[in-house]
């Protein structure tokens, strides 16, 4: 299982278009073949920075959505309300106790 963080800065301005954004793909996104949990955090002390965390069966299946025509449309509108620089990475479970 892999398991995606994207963490990312909003304008003022830009915070209510993201979250229309999120509402009217998260179910497609979260349907998308090999997506398995899909969840949006909001930063405890900034209120223009948001979180989502994923999970993917394989690296494939994250990789399909990247090239999707889905990531694309929502990506293009989303990142144009970015104020700094988006942080993503992936992650495999390394120990469990």
């Amino acid at each position: 299982m892999i398991t995606r963080i994207v963490r990312m800065h909003f304008t003022q301005a830009g915070v209510e278009e993201f979250l229309q954004i999120f509402e009217a793909n998260k179910l497609a996104i979260r349907n998308f073949p090999g997506c398995t949990h899909l969840q949006l955090l909001k930063d405890a002390d900034d209120p223009l920075v948001y979180t989502t965390l994923s999970h993917w069966n394989r690296e494939a299946d994250l990789e399909a959505y990247r090239k999707s025509p889905l990531f694309g449309s929502v990506w293009g509108r989303v990142k144009t309300l970015f104020s700094e620089r988006t942080q993503a990475f992936s992650l495999v479970k390394f120990i469990e106790l």
